[in-house]
């Protein structure tokens, strides 16, 4: 919670944060920590979780719409990946996006946003929270506590909180 209200502070003084955040998005993260959704927490009895498993989240601000990607791998390749555009709302550093494609071992398809909260909250991807954003017309979001050149932090709508790395491609 610290971190979050420093971000508040800084966002308020510094004009020039959320666009700095925003910037920095750009490229590939690791998902490296998180606390899972409310739900995960209650299940598993633990609040914070080193994830084994390599997932990656990728942001392209070069595009119009932006795009996101949140692929799942063994070694370098995808098992899975969602992709589609996001929005970013500068003032509360808010990134809301939409799954409108799946990729299963290679296998595109097109899908719908609410088929992908779906997908997300019965593997735990996802969060419960978004089946019921999507049938009242709202989408998945984080909320951005900050991006650097090599970490990134960031809640989510179903209330947990995420640490990425970045990936260094070489």
């Amino acid at each position: 919670e610290d971190l979050v209200q420093l971000a508040r502070k800084k966002a308020k003084v510094d004009g020039s944060f959320a666009q700095d955040v925003l910037t920095n998005l750009n490229g590939s993260w690791r998902l490296i920590f998180t606390t899972g959704t409310k739900t995960t927490q209650d299940r598993i009895q633990k609040t914070v979780n080193y994830f084994p498993i390599k997932a990656v989240q990728s942001f392209d601000t070069s595009t119009d719409p932006y795009g996101i990607e949140n692929g799942i791998y063994l070694g370098d390749f995808a098992v899975v990946k969602f992709s589609g555009p996001f929005d970013f709302d500068l003032v509360r550093r808010k990134l809301e996006f939409d799954f409108t494609k799946i990729a299963v071992l290679g296998f595109e398809i097109q899908i719908k946003s609410e088929d992908a909260a779906k997908i997300g909250a019965s593997t735990g991807l996802g969060s419960e929270s978004n089946v019921k954003n999507s049938e009242k017309g709202k989408r998945p979001f984080f909320n951005w506590i900050s991006a650097d050149e090599t970490i990134a932090t960031a809640r989510g709508g179903g209330g947990g909180l995420a640490l990425w790395k970045r990936v260094v491609e070489e």
